[in-house]
């Protein structure tokens, strides 16, 4: 299993509506992410710095690494207007390497 940890940016004043759209994830999100070998994925928000910081285990890095799906990319687009995000309107995020782990 693999542990992964990064950082991204909401747009200001976009918290509400960032959490909103997580509210209401599609259910074939859910469904791909768990495919995929994600479990046990979380997103926290720091309201002095609009980073956001996600959390996931990962039971098969190799399918994991196969997430860029169709589904991945029309989730991206209607994320793009809050969010900082890439050319492809992919997120932009920083992984954040462990320092430490305590189970």
């Amino acid at each position: 299993m693999m542990i992964q940890a990064c950082k991204m940016k909401i747009f200001p004043g976009q918290e509400a509506e960032y959490k909103r759209r997580h509210d209401e994830i599609w259910p074939e999100m859910i469904e791909m992410i768990h495919e995929r070998g994600g479990r046990n994925y979380s997103i926290f928000f720091d309201k002095e710095t609009n980073y956001l910081f996600s959390y996931i285990e990962v039971v098969d890095e190799e399918k994991w690494n196969q997430a860029a799906t169709e589904l991945n990319y029309r989730w991206w687009n209607y994320m793009a207007d809050i969010m900082e995000t890439n050319a492809d309107n992919s997120p932009v995020s920083v992984d954040l390497p462990c320092v430490f782990h305590l189970d």
